[in-house]
């Protein structure tokens, strides 16, 4: 996308110039606006064209049945999907009886920019209207960082050739008709109508719809207000039916001047509280917006960024794409988190409609260990909205005839709506992800009241559910077998070792909080035999090794099967799960996306470097990357081992994901854990840096297109700043007590007012670059199609 001719490379905004219909959904996306709770997508004010309409609350789903050819015992019994909830961006145009149009009259120029420290996305345009009459639009939209349940637009039209007639309509509309999914699995089902109306109300500025949905019985309210200001007369309406609520405006301006509406928004959503609590909390929500002002809006919007930004920008010199790309990553990670509040944080954030507005393991192992770094409030409220779907866990877990709680691979609610088992429920992993998740808040950021009240006690019952899923063979040994990594390529294997690392960290990290929190712990049912079970199950787990090739084998038994054909596979034919069978992929080497090589990165104590360096050689010409989250694990991967150009272009390809449209799907929502894991790129690949037992290491290089990175981490209440070329690599201190960090592990104190200063390493490695497979080069300048576009792959 960000290739169009349309776009320009700027540091700070994403600009579009013209409009083009050929990219509309995908910009719908990348304009997008949200705060974790309401997701505004970029579509045109007046509504029309659009590629997806879009207006999204976090948490706010319908249930719809699972088919099933045959029923299985356990299969989840109904679906989530995300709905579209009450559109409150729209404004429509009368020009002198002609109908504000982009596709018809004449589009003179159009321009939108996303401003990535303000927070506001801009829009001017001038029309000429069939009949001659020539306006100027500006918009400017927000949703709020300060005002968790407020959005709202300013809206100017102005005449340039002549006195114009104009009727503006500001709308709340309900059940907007969608377009008709495509056949791709991944794109959210459509529910026509999924709102019933219960409320609407209209009188002088004001506007409000309440509805409700059907299966999953939550209530939703939207309600507006308005400041109008034009010449008089100016005259104002208002009107309201089930799923319409409108006010109208009426003016005639003549050249030079102004007709400006302000439209402020606010929603809300719950499952219990009742009609007369929602209404009043929506109109609540306005009055405080009202009494901030437009303006006031604006300012506190920049003030939230403006402090987010010191202590989390990149600044990357030498590809100004991956500048811009990296920036626009952190906002968007950070607009599908900052005020989720006990809310998921879904694959897409409130970007789209794709997957159906599920959360994933992306979200633990991706897009909270970068908001740790860079703004930590927000991940101990996403690990509570964890902590708070542990009763549908258990049930879960009982269901299947395990202890503990097994938490569900995809998910709104806190239940299981997988209905694919291989791919869902086995891909148990996502319970020591959350797991992780917990254990590397805590460490960062010191939180103990969170380890006390939830944290524990997610460590509790995930650990319960390893020392029940796993086994001790006759040698003591402790197998997990039957169980999906995150290659979903490989289905129901024994003892994988991303899955083993990570349920033995679990298994300790559990034991260790519970000694931390004796009473706590007690009054959670841990006894000393259930920790010492814990301990030896860690201690005992089995990672399987083919000593004949040298390397570490993904799961037991995996490098003695057959190699995928990759010679013998068209570039069509990716992704793979789209054109083969599954039982065709499962009994052969082929990797959907990174799993061992995962597993180094996130448990980089269990391989030595030389191993490290003959698993990625071994693992790379095995992995397609059919998955948006793979390129960057690969990347910080390549780096470590010292293969900076292939980690370069890996980073290319993470970074400009969505950018580029390299999936084809950008349309249905951003990838926000390939948006994470750009940073993760930079700041783990190229700036080395890795987080052990409390410390702070660094093991900087850069590649040869890059020639200087800094970067910003947040840690035990501190701030560091880190600063790279390919000469040197200089720490400071920004905000805090003193920190010791280790460079290269060198041990090295750092304090406010002063610059530590240590030379960068030269890369030593002398092995080979590792290929991958035919057609599967990463990188924009690689990574295309035989029609020169961008070859497609899976999350």
């Amino acid at each position: 996308m960000i290739k169009h001719s349309a776009f320009v490379v700027e540091p700070w905004v994403l600009r579009e110039t013209g409009l083009h219909l050929d990219v509309l959904a995908q910009c719908e996306s990348v304009f997008a606006l949200s705060n974790g709770h309401i997701g505004w997508r970029g579509n045109l004010e007046e509504g029309e064209p659009h590629g997806l309409p879009g207006c999204y609350l976090n948490g706010v789903h319908e249930l719809h049945p699972l088919p099933y050819a045959e029923a299985g015992y356990g299969d989840p019994g109904s679906g989530q999907t995300a709905i579209n909830v009450t559109d409150g961006k729209l404004i429509r145009l009368m020009v002198d009886d002609e109908q504000f149009d982009v596709l018809s009259g004449q589009l003179r120029c159009h321009e939108r920019v996303l401003d990535l420290r303000g927070g506001l996305l801009h829009r001017t345009c001038e029309w000429t209207s069939p009949a001659g009459k020539t306006v100027r639009v500006r918009s400017t939209r927000l949703v709020s960082f300060t005002h968790r349940a407020v959005a709202a637009i300013a809206y100017e039209v102005e005449p340039l050739n002549d006195e114009v007639r104009l009727v503006v309509q500001s709308e709340l509309v309900a059940n907007e008709p969608l377009p008709r999914p495509s056949g791709d699995p991944r794109v959210a089902a459509a529910l026509e109508s999924p709102l019933q109306p219960e409320e609407h109300y209209a009188e002088g500025m004001r506007l409000r719809l309440v509805h409700r949905t059907v299966a999953s019985n939550l209530r939703v309210a939207a309600a507006a207000d308005h400041v109008v200001q034009g010449p008089e007369p100016t005259r104002t309406s208002a009107e309201s039916w089930d799923d319409v609520g409108r006010l109208t405006v009426t003016t005639v301006l003549k050249a030079g001047e102004t007709l400006r509406l302000e439209k402020l928004v606010s929603y809300g959503w719950s499952s219990t509280r009742s009609l007369p609590a929602l209404r009043d909390q929506v109109d609540a929500a306005l009055v405080d917006a009202r009494a901030a002002g437009w303006q006031g809006l604006v300012d506190q919007q920049r003030g939230f960024l403006d402090g987010f930004w010191r202590h989390a920008d990149v600044e990357v010199e030498g590809d100004a794409e991956v500048q811009q790309a990296v920036r626009f990553a952190l906002f968007h990670v950070l607009q599908a988190a900052v005020r989720a509040e006990h809310r998921a944080l879904p694959a897409k954030g409130l970007t789209g409609s794709g997957y159906d507005g599920h959360a994933f393991w992306d979200t633990e192992i991706f897009v909270l260990p970068m908001l740790i770094f860079t703004y930590p409030r927000c991940v101990g409220e996403a690990l509570r909205w964890r902590h708070e779907t542990l009763p549908a866990a258990r049930a879960r877990a009982r269901q299947i005839r395990l202890r503990g709680a097994a938490f569900p691979w995809r998910t709104i609610n806190g239940s299981e709506c997988s209905g694919y088992w291989p791919a869902g429920t086995a891909a148990f992993h996502i319970n020591a992800d959350i797991a992780d998740a917990v254990v590397r808040y805590v460490s960062v950021t010191g939180d103990e009241e969170f380890e006390r009240e939830a944290g524990l006690e997610l460590l509790v019952e995930t650990a319960r559910l390893w020392r029940s899923l796993g086994h001790h063979d006759r040698e003591g040994g402790f197998h997990i077998d039957g169980v999906t990594g995150p290659d979903e390529y490989s289905a129901l294997m024994n003892d994988n070792i991303y899955t083993n690392l990570m349920a033995q960290a679990n298994l300790r990290a559990a034991a260790e909080a519970a000694g931390r929190h004796t009473e706590q712990a007690v009054a959670l049912g841990v006894d000393d035999d259930e920790i010492a079970a814990w301990r030896d199950a860690a201690t005992a787990t089995s990672m399987p090794y083919n000593s004949e090739l040298g390397v570490h084998e993904q799961s037991r038994g995996f490098t003695s099967q057959e190699v995928w054909d990759f010679a013998g596979t068209r570039p069509d034919e990716y992704p793979l799960m789209l054109h083969y069978p599954y039982l065709h992929l499962y009994r052969r080497q082929v990797v959907k996306q990174a799993d061992l090589v995962l597993a180094m990165y996130l448990h980089s104590g269990a391989f030595d470097e030389e191993h490290k360096a003959r698993n990625f050689a071994y693992y790379e010409p095995l992995t397609v990357r059919d998955s948006s989250l793979s390129a960057c694990v690969q990347g910080l991967m390549a780096a470590e081992v010292g293969q900076l150009r292939l980690a370069y272009e890996y980073l290319q390809e993470a970074a400009l994901m969505d950018l580029y449209d390299l999936e084809h799907n950008t349309g249905d929502g951003l990838h926000i854990a390939s948006l994470a894991g750009s940073w993760i790129a930079l700041v783990a690949g190229f700036g080395g840096m890795r987080y052990r037992r409390g410390v702070l290491h660094f093991s900087p290089g850069l590649p040869e297109q890059l020639t200087r990175l800094a970067f910003c981490v947040q840690v035990q209440q501190r701030c560091v700043r880190v600063e790279i070329t390919d000469l040197r690599a200089s720490y400071t201190l920004v905000d805090g007590e003193p920190i010791q960090i280790r460079h290269y592990g060198e041990p090295i104190t750092i304090a406010r007012g002063t610059v530590e200063t240590r030379p960068v390493r030269p890369p030593t490695t002398s092995v080979p670059e590792a290929s991958q497979p035919a057609g599967r080069r990463p990188g924009r300048l690689h990574h295309r199609s035989p029609e020169g576009r961008p070859a497609p792959a899976l999350r």
